[in-house]
């Protein structure tokens, strides 16, 4: 059953995530009117209603609570992940191949410890021994995942299609995180 407390997770994460896709675009220099408010505000607001229409179909269909609070933590990770991948990116000058699997690996992982903690209190509500109880299993499908997700990034972006080639390594990256999404949630 959603909470109020839910709602509010939901926008706070939403805030979060939309701060971070500002620093994503600024990093593929695009720029549109009113991103900000795009960004910070409905963005929120959208994340809030996910949460809301999960809860909603879970009347008939019950993993759709989890799954609505599952896909809003998803995004603040995948958000962290491409915000560092494209900082990394930028600063090094690497966009492709199998370097960029080597580049993708910090920001994955910091993302995963995110969701570890989003999953475990606020997702799936284990009432586990302890804060860590959970942290094998739950690196044993990451580290598959991170497998899965640096492998496809890596064959993707080997292959140009004559895109931007910042643009290219996030949209491999956006192939990459939705093999992985699957994965991580059957696995979880």
């Amino acid at each position: 059953m959603v909470q109020k407390k839910d709602y509010l997770i939901g926008a706070l994460v939403g805030f979060l995530t939309g701060v971070l896709v500002l620093r994503i675009l600024y990093f593929l220099e695009i720029n549109f009117k009113f991103q900000e408010i795009i960004f910070l505000l409905l963005i929120p607001v959208l994340w809030a209603l996910g949460v809301w229409l999960g809860g909603f179909l879970s009347k008939w269909i019950p993993f759709f609570n989890q799954f609505g609070k599952f896909a809003t933590i998803g995004f603040l990770g995948a958000a962290i992940d491409f915000s560092l991948l494209n900082f990394i990116s930028h600063a090094t000058g690497i966009i492709a191949g199998v370097t960029v699997g080597w580049i993708n690996i910090p920001g994955f992982l910091i993302a995963v410890l995110n969701n570890y903690f989003w999953n475990k209190f606020w997702v799936f509500k284990h009432k586990s021994t302890g804060i860590f109880a959970d942290l094998p299993k739950f690196f044993g499908i990451t580290l598959m995942g991170l497998f899965l997700n640096t492998v496809v990034l890596v064959i993707l972006t080997s292959v140009s299609l004559g895109f931007n080639n910042q643009l290219w390594l996030n949209i491999s990256k956006v192939g990459a995180n939705v093999i992985v999404m699957i994965w991580n949630f059957i696995g979880y």
